[in-house]
């Protein structure tokens, strides 16, 4: 695969044609209570930069469990709050497909816009395609590439603890959060560790629309995906040509019979699957987990007096954060799902944020409880064919951190406000400042 500039496939336009991302959005709905019910829409990146969605995703999934929201470009699409719900639609991917896209987008007739890039991967097809394009790569996150990780992540995490600047305020997601996870990205694919900080970079271009913050443009945002595909093909040529295939992500991809001959764009759409998924569940759930420790001071008590709840605490961050707030699927067919009539070609948002959330589920979901019972059972990682193929390693990196934290620091303080993404498809947090005060 040596060709990446063929004439670009398009897309059509998704959540740049948003009412909430104009230069004039509506204002934002701070209590769900105040406004018809038919009002709230869940896509708006406001509430989530402002952490005032819970009160909204309480309302919904008392009242409304299956709602409907309508905006131009974007057609029909239903918010599914509830986490059985969420289950039966995650479960049956015959009835509901993630070949259209997994996060909001036009209706499937929606005009082409040439400005976007239409790439596509294995999280975003159905079988029998995802299913061997995915076994492909689920190697490298196997119980036993995983055993020979676990000393490279923590001697890496305890450089980057062991050189913090102590009695200095500075950002924990900028010198731990995303350092320690693109380091783990750049060893997955064996990237150049000089450049790992152009994954996480990649990573915020794929998944932020233009305008809240980390592109101006749409345009902007194609030519640093194009910039991405160039880089990775040069890898994939290099590897390609190895008669012996590494165990890295790009030797996998370049060499696997299901893989080898992929299109440019699907190149790049694998890519960017492989390299969000490595980085935003564990980078926002490194921050997170900082975050609700000093926002619950009793369970930081608790985890200082006893540090081997330290992997229960690790799947109670990971709901509590719920680093990606939903995924779409589209109706394959009419259903009825709660009385509400689904039509074919709807979208339904899965808001695995509101069903981690669900009081009939978890009990006291609005709890920090970091000995939680049956704390992995929460939907972060999805469920049935398109459950996240790296939890395990997602799990363990935040292990380790916290088994590293401990050692070296008795307190990792927050010392000013946090900011977050202004996004519903990434639960961000972009800042925070810390102080570490060590035994």
């Amino acid at each position: 695969m040596t060709d990446t500039s063929q004439s670009i496939k398009t897309e059509p336009p998704g959540p740049l044609m948003s009412p909430y991302l104009s230069n004039n959005p509506p204002p934002i709905i701070r209590d769900p209570y105040s406004v018809p019910i038919e009002e709230i829409n869940m896509i708006d990146g406001r509430l989530f930069q402002e952490d005032i969605q819970f009160a909204h995703f309480d309302r919904l999934r008392k009242e409304d469990p299956v709602h409907l929201n309508e905006l131009p470009g974007f057609g029909r699409y239903w918010s599914i709050t509830k986490f059985e719900d969420i289950m039966f639609v995650d479960k049956n991917h015959q009835l509901f497909s993630s070949a259209h896209g997994i996060s909001i987008g036009p209706q499937i007739d929606t005009p082409e816009d040439p400005s976007q890039l239409n790439f596509s991967n294995f999280i975003a097809m159905d079988p029998p395609k995802h299913d061997l394009q995915r076994a492909t790569v689920s190697g490298v996150v196997a119980p036993p590439n995983l055993a020979k990780l676990e000393g490279t992540i923590r001697t890496r995490a305890g450089e980057i603890l062991d050189n913090l600047p102590v009695g200095e305020t500075f950002d924990w997601v900028d010198r731990v959060s995303i350092e320690l996870t693109t380091q783990m990205l750049a060893t997955l694919f064996d990237f150049p560790f000089e450049d790992r900080r152009k994954l996480t970079r990649w990573s915020d271009v794929a998944t932020a629309p233009p305008g809240t913050g980390i592109v101006d443009t749409i345009e902007q945002r194609r030519d640093e995906l194009l910039e991405c595909l160039t880089y990775f093909t040069r890898l994939w040529n290099e590897r390609a040509a190895q008669t012996e295939p590494g165990s890295d992500l790009i030797s996998m991809l370049a060499h696997g019979e299901n893989t080898k001959n992929m299109a440019p764009l699907e190149f790049l759409g694998n890519l960017i699957l492989l390299i969000v998924g490595g980085n935003d569940t564990t980078r926002n759930s490194i921050s997170g987990g900082v975050l609700a420790l000093n926002q619950n001071p009793a369970e930081y008590d608790k985890l200082r007096a006893n540090p081997s709840v330290i992997p229960t605490m690790v799947s109670e961050i990971i709901r509590w954060q719920t680093p990606l707030p939903y995924m779409r699927r589209t109706a394959n067919q009419d259903i009825e799902l709660r009385g509400k009539q689904i039509k074919k070609g709807d979208q339904l948002l899965m808001w695995y944020i509101s069903g981690n959330r669900d009081e009939e589920v978890i009990d006291r979901p609005d709890a920090f409880i970091i000995d939680r019972a049956q704390a992995r059972h929460h939907l972060a990682f999805g469920f049935g064919i398109h459950r996240c193929m790296g939890n395990r390693l997602a799990e363990m990196q935040l292990r380790i951190v916290w088994e590293e934290i401990l050692k070296r620091f008795a307190f990792v303080e927050i010392v000013g406000t946090p900011k977050r993404l202004r996004s519903s498809f990434v639960r961000g947090i972009t800042e925070l400042p810390v102080r570490v005060h060590p035994h």
